[in-house]
């Protein structure tokens, strides 16, 4: 055997150990949370009995349905927030726009629990100024009777905060989707369009939109799989009566290990994965299209 075919062989061997330590796990996940009986180490037969139980489960369904909810709110706020943003850096000059790209990155490299920790703690520290002085307001105008009075509410950690904490981690992803095909983008295009009679807006609409399509589709798919799946920020920011699906098989983690945690993760990751795979093709069609276009 020549050395070179050695080689290759010993980097498919070594490629195959880290897929399986990565995998393996997962794998065995999946094929348990089709298990009959309730242990994790003795298979007892197919069944859905699992499947069956975490959709009667009140607590799961609750946080399934506020993850999905904050999901999608999150990524279609972000997206329009965030396509706005990538718009604007490529109208600014270089020399500000450049500081502006690396300020935008920095959430995405920053560890998740930091940005949770901040985030919590200026929540708190607004919430704590706003009801001192809702407080102090009720005190100070309770001597002029009902006519003055104006009740304002006690915030807290809530689906709120949790909402946007999303929002604030989503927008850079979608900047990051959006900027590349701005710049790929010809300029003249919106001259052109604005000299043929269209405003701003219309040339927004039917020209700008069009051309970044794909990137806001990215996007957006990015940010919901970043909300699906994250717990770090959202253990911070939600408070004690708001809890995502992440949370929720954290709870159960702490308790005795039900196999319904099994089924859970499944369909978590199968939608994770979809996710992710619907991503990676549109960027692959993506780029033959734009080969195509430059080789035509």
């Amino acid at each position: 055997m020549s050395l070179q075919k050695k080689n290759g062989f010993m980097n498919r061997l070594f490629m195959g150990l880290v897929f399986l330590f990565l995998y393996a796990p997962i794998f065995l996940l999946i094929v348990f949370s089709f298990n009959s009986g309730n242990s994790s180490v003795v298979w007892k037969g197919f069944s859905l009995h699992w499947y069956v139980e975490l959709f009667q489960d009140r607590l799961i369904m609750q946080s399934i349905y506020t993850t999905l909810l904050v999901s999608l709110l999150a990524t279609a706020i972000a997206t329009v927030a965030g396509t706005f943003a990538a718009i604007g850096f490529y109208a600014m000059r270089r020399r500000w726009r450049d500081p502006l790209m690396t300020v935008n990155s920095i959430p995405m490299m920053n560890a998740d629990i930091v940005t949770g920790v901040s985030l919590c703690l200026l929540f708190v520290a607004v919430f704590g100024l706003w009801n001192e002085f809702a407080e102090n307001y009720r005190i100070t105008f309770s001597l002029f009777g009902e006519v003055y009075r104006v009740t304002f509410p006690r915030l807290t950690l809530g689906f709120g905060t949790l909402l946007i904490a999303h929002i604030t981690f989503n927008i850079p992803y979608v900047i990051l989707s959006v900027g590349p095909k701005l710049r790929q983008m010809d300029k003249n295009l919106v001259d052109a369009a604005q000299d043929l009679g269209c405003t701003w807006f219309q040339a927004f609409w039917k020209v700008i939109l069009p051309e970044i399509m794909p990137g806001i589709v990215s996007g957006a798919l990015i940010a919901f799989t970043m909300s699906v799946d994250d717990f770090v920020i959202s253990y911070f920011t939600a408070g004690s009566a708001t809890s995502t699906l992440a949370m929720a098989i954290y709870g159960m983690t702490k308790k005795r290990v039900s196999p319904e945690i099994n089924a859970v993760s499944t369909l978590l990751f199968v939608t994770v994965l979809a996710l992710l795979v619907i991503v990676n093709v549109r960027e692959a069609r993506a780029e033959k299209a734009a080969a195509a276009q430059r080789f035509d």
